[in-house]
């Protein structure tokens, strides 16, 4: 990880950055099973549970990011 990121705050951006795109992607695959048209297709991934993990997770490592980065 030192060779990857010379700072802390570079991997909790990365990871916060990586958190919130999946964060992103769960809520336009919640939005398109919510809008399907063969309402018998339902599917079984659960993407409000997803959202919400990805989102707290991308919150935390963002805001660890911005603490480093005015400290430093």
């Amino acid at each position: 990880m030192e060779d990857l990121f010379p700072h802390l705050w570079q991997f909790h951006l990365a990871t916060g950055a990586l958190a919130l795109t999946i964060a992103i992607a769960s809520v336009w695959a919640d939005r398109r099973r919510l809008r399907r048209v063969n309402l018998d297709s339902v599917g079984f991934m659960p993407w409000t549970a997803i959202y919400l993990i990805a989102f707290l997770v991308a919150v935390v490592f963002l805001g660890l990011a911005a603490r480093e980065w005015v400290a430093a």
